[in-house]
């Protein structure tokens, strides 16, 4: 597999295949590659069929539960060799109208390279009666039959009979896109027929995404975790930013907007590599936002009206939504250097509108306006974990330290902007926030994780099932909160109750007996997803945590728990792609402890990628210079990483001789030593050599 293309290759027989599938840049199609190779010492005469299904209708929905509907729209048909196949074609097309499920959709299927012995568009005919796709008619038979399917299920099949002599091989092109036969699929064939031209389009999407990739390059003495890092990590960030949790293996279509918290946290990983394109998406975000500071649940980029958006109701908002985007909002403007965005003026969904600033303090008013008994912010319909039945009334301490990190980062904000006003409300709000936080959620060797609106507790030592939570362990460190002796310990509590050989599990034990109204987890088998499972979003966030404790080794344990290269050898345990990240992990309660799911389109790719680039390898843009604070195993010797900053490029070399986990001892760019461990963007020419030393200072 490789960026964006992929490509099987097998033998059989004495006959090597070998298949590259790609969607070209810029185009609505997708293309085969297909080599055929004689490796016998004989002449060969080979047919070669294609097979491709179709559903019956465009719109997933209708395609899988109205059959009675779907098995009378199919339309197929074969035009000088160009399979067309059409649902819904006697009415018209109104491909801008994602709302009208009834219209015309048009897709065409082409085989190039070879002359056509024949097709087949009609499933049951090229399988037979009572086969499979092990035995096709067909291909038993050695010739299609030309048939062409109405209603019912369709399929394309090409056939193209081929001679090679020993050691002989043939190039063939497979197109197909979307469009009709006798219009965009002959201008395809035009366009794309030849081998060449489509080996040339696959270079033009390796430079592409490679181009994306190379902002940021390491080489440590870990193989595996140099692989994640150049290649894997970032792509799957890029995938995740474009696609939100929209369309994959998993997520099955019919989800057209972008989730409000999903989406927010997915700059993150992104936005050093596409700063214009987070931009656009942060201020599609912030016009998201309600006046009231909290946010819509889903965003539709095609259908969204800032200023004329209907408030969600109550019942609807989430705690966290609007807390992320004090995550996100400064990685853009230390990433890029552009202060003045936070002047920027942007409409509400519902109505008025405000500086960026402005929406970053109406999510703060947001949860402050909404706090329970205890002082802490509420968990309202949900905070990050769905499951958690607080009540609206109920309290998150896990919210409440994403509000404690949101007060931080808007004291930073309004320091740097020289606004005293806010900076003093904003320290008011927070010393009110650690008294309530120091006086109600340490249980003597953990935090809670929530309290449900009639007072029960979450995440106690009292309690027979969820005694203690990750969430809150990770982000009383991350927020700031934790005393040095509370944040030794409660990490040390994790580590004992938590951590397994796949990574850390959300909580310990999970629940059986807990009834359902208390907490969703019980509908799930023990030491899956939210109940006890390793919930792989919440990874980074304790890779972080210890890394901000200077303990670099426990912090790569944890990431090289989880991290999808570590299984390259073990992949019928993971049973997923060894090179992204998953949604969640079977932790050691469940019969199948070690298996992942839902791979791709997950805020866990985001927070992997940042946890170990700005808190293992330590590379941190701040609004006027790049930080360089790594914190490592004290095995590694020596880190060469390349950073691409603000147009100018950074070769970064860190020597560790003295095997230590955290500490720089000196800083020197192009030659003249620097103060501290922060490389001043004033000090940056076009291409730089910086030498890091890490030791005691």
């Amino acid at each position: 597999h490789g960026t964006a293309y992929t490509k099987i290759s097998s033998e059989y027989s004495g006959i090597q295949t070998e298949t590259t599938y790609f969607v070209p840049l810029n185009r609505e199609m997708e293309c085969w590659l297909v080599k055929v190779t004689n490796k016998d010492k004989v002449r060969r005469k080979l047919s070669l069929f294609t097979y491709l299904e179709y559903v019956g209708n465009w719109n997933a929905i209708d395609d899988q539960v109205n059959l009675q509907y779907t098995q009378y729209t199919l339309k197929m048909s074969c035009i000088d060799n160009i399979i067309d196949h059409g649902t819904n074609v006697n009415i018209p097309a109104m491909p801008d109208n994602f709302e009208e499920k009834d219209q015309g959709r048009h897709t065409f299927f082409t085989l190039t390279g070879g002359d056509i012995a024949g097709f087949d568009t009609d499933r049951e005919a090229f399988l037979g009666p009572y086969r499979t796709y092990a035995n096709p008619v067909v291909v038993e038979e050695g010739k299609c039959r030309n048939s062409l399917a109405a209603g019912d299920n369709g399929c394309a099949t090409l056939q193209t009979d081929i001679d090679l002599e020993p050691g002989e091989s043939r190039e063939l092109v497979v197109l197909m896109g979307i469009g009709k036969a006798e219009e965009e699929g002959k201008q395809a064939v035009k366009e794309l027929g030849n081998p060449d031209i489509v080996k040339n389009e696959l270079q033009k999407l390796k430079s592409y995404w490679h181009s994306r990739l190379e902002g940021f390059h390491v080489e440590t003495p870990d193989p595996s975790f140099n692989s994640m890092m150049n290649m894997w990590s970032p792509f799957n960030c890029l995938m995740t930013f474009y696609w939100s949790r929209t369309a994959s293996l998993i997520y099955a279509g019919e989800r057209d907007g972008l989730g409000y918290r999903d989406t927010v946290q997915d700059f993150l990983g992104v936005a050093h590599t596409i700063p214009g394109e987070v931009k656009e998406r942060i201020e599609l975000m912030l016009t998201g936002q309600v006046s009231t500071g909290g946010a819509m649940p889903v965003v539709k980029p095609f259908a969204h009206f800032p200023g004329k958006e209907t408030q969600p109701k109550k019942e609807q908002y989430r705690s966290d939504d609007c807390l992320w985007l004090f995550n996100s909002v400064p990685a853009y403007v230390k990433e890029t250097g552009d202060i003045d965005f936070y002047n920027t003026v942007l409409p509400y969904a519902d109505e008025g509108d405000d500086t960026v600033l402005g929406h970053l303090r109406r999510a703060i008013e947001f949860n402050l306006e909404r706090s329970g008994s205890h002082g802490l912010a509420c968990g309202l319909s949900a905070d990050w974990n769905d499951c958690l039945e607080l009540g609206y009334e109920g309290e998150s301490v896990f919210v409440s330290l994403q509000l404690r990190y949101a007060l931080k980062t808007y004291i930073e904000i309004s320091d740097l902007l020289e606004l005293e006003k806010e900076e003093t409300w904003a320290r008011e709000k927070l010393s009110a926030l650690d008294n309530n936080l120091q006086s109600s959620t340490w249980d003597g060797e953990w935090f809670l994780r929530a309290y449900r609106y009639d007072g029960l507790k979450f995440g106690t030592k009292d309690s027979k099932e969820g005694q203690i939570w990750l969430n809150p362990q990770t982000w009383a460190v991350i927020s700031g909160l934790a005393t040095d002796e509370q944040a030794k310990q409660a990490m040390q509590s994790v580590h004992e109750r938590l951590f397994t050989d796949y990574g850390l599990m959300i909580c310990d034990p999970p629940y059986e007996e807990t009834d359902y109204t208390v907490i969703r987890a019980t509908l799930m088998n023990q030491g899956m997803k939210e109940n006890g499972g390793i919930f792989t979003h919440t990874q980074g966030w304790a890779v972080m945590a210890e890394a901000m404790l200077g303990n670099g080794e426990k912090a790569f344990e944890y990431f090289n728990a989880f991290m999808p290269a570590a299984y390259n050898d073990r992949a019928e345990i993971r049973q997923i792609e060894p090179y992204v990240y998953c949604q969640s992990t079977h932790s050691k309660y469940s019969p199948r402890y070690g298996a992942s799911r839902v791979p791709w389109l997950s805020g866990s790719a985001t927070w992997a990628y940042y946890s170990a680039t700005q808190y293992i390898l330590g590379i941190q843009p701040e609004y006027g210079s790049l930080k360089i604070d790594p914190c490592i195993p004290p095995g590694w010797k020596e880190i060469k990483i390349t950073r691409r900053f603000r147009g100018k490029v950074l070769n970064i070399h860190i020597k560790n001789p003295d095997g230590v986990q955290k500490g720089v001892k000196m800083t020197i760019i192009n030659g003249e030593k620097l103060i501290g461990n922060e490389v001043p963007v004033i000090r940056m020419k076009a291409e730089n050599d910086v030498e890091v030393i890490l030791g005691e200072s």
